[in-house]
């Protein structure tokens, strides 16, 4: 947001969605347009309000899309959990990635920091390995690798080449990809909605407890802005979470790199940030190398579905041991 714990009973099953692929593309879309806009507002209050501050109203008025999510999905029935301290841990981690990663908007170009967050779900990959439990063949550790590279080619390490700036995107991918463990341990029994749900209203309360030791009172534009940032998150996860309701991830997965466009065409014309040559070099290595290993995940995932539907596939049973 912790090693795989044995599967958990489940609260309420989520219910059967129609493949809609054209539609899960659209709102996968319009999430990344949502997220663009969040992100630079984010960037511009930080500027004259603290991060803690900020993450707090994004988070409190996320509340409001949160709300319509669990009203939409079955209401009360959804807010119900077993696994409180698994929520308690995928806020606090995923809240310290979004101060992190607020940040680093404010410490470099947008697009910039978009891009080095790309590199979240290579980290993902490794740690899923000693915090999960996952088998990682050659064929994705390939992939980690060469994206691994493109991180590198973003970055430029030498003696003074990464700078704080740097160091704060790349913890805050970190921390991204230890909140998206939480939510795969979570993901087993819980349904998106609860957890996003939980998230907010953890992180709500969470954030609020830095206010009295650094607070400014935002005027009413700034107030204003605050509120469009945090409806403008909430409705980036709602239609996220739609998104992959809607299609595999395979077919979704891929527009949400749609980030970095949106991201650097903002960034230009609102600070006049043109994103360095070999950040665009290393990002689009980053994208590749995170397609190959979504492509890869969904082809394994796929065999696996497909031998446990036909029996036919299945060892057959040997003979019975005596004692």
């Amino acid at each position: 947001m912790e090693r795989a714990p044995s599967p958990l009973s489940p609260a309420v099953p989520a219910p059967a969605n129609p493949e809609n692929p054209r539609l899960g593309i659209l709102s996968m879309l319009a999430a990344m347009v949502l997220m663009t806009v969040m992100n630079a507002l984010a960037k511009v209050l930080a500027e004259q309000y603290p991060l803690t501050e900020v993450t707090f109203f994004r988070n409190l008025f996320a509340l409001l899309p949160a709300i319509a999510m669990i009203a939409a999905a079955g209401g009360r029935r959804c807010l119900r959990t077993e696994h409180r301290l698994g929520h308690l841990w995928r806020s606090v981690i995923g809240l310290a990635s979004m101060i992190l990663l607020f940040w680093s908007y404010h410490l470099m170009p947008l697009a910039n920091a978009v891009a080095i967050s790309y590199s979240a779900p290579l980290f993902l990959t490794a740690l899923s390995v000693p915090l999960l439990g996952e088998r990682v063949g050659a064929y994705r550790w390939g992939a980690v690798l060469v994206g691994f590279a493109g991180v590198l080619v973003m970055v430029q390490p030498g003696p003074d080449m990464v700078d704080r700036a740097t160091l704060v995107a790349l913890t805050a991918a970190v921390c991204y990809a230890l909140a998206m463990i939480a939510m795969r341990q979570l993901g087993r029994t819980e349904r998106p909605v609860t957890t996003v749900f939980y998230f907010t209203v953890i992180s709500t309360l969470l954030s609020a407890l830095a206010l009295p030791f650094a607070w400014v009172t935002p005027d009413g534009r700034a107030l204003g802005m605050m509120a469009l940032m945090g409806l403008a998150g909430g409705g980036a996860q709602y239609f996220s979470t739609r998104a992959y309701a809607l299609a595999s991830a395979v077919v979704v997965g891929p527009f949400s790199y749609a980030s970095l466009i949106w991201a650097a065409l903002l960034g230009w014309l609102v600070w006049g940030d043109v994103p360095a040559p070999h950040v665009l070099a290393g990002a689009a290595v980053v994208i590749a190398s995170g397609l190959l290993i979504l492509l890869r995940e969904t082809r394994r995932k796929g065999r696996h579905n497909d031998r446990r539907a036909d029996p036919s596939a299945r060892p057959a049973a040997g003979p019975a041991r005596t004692a």
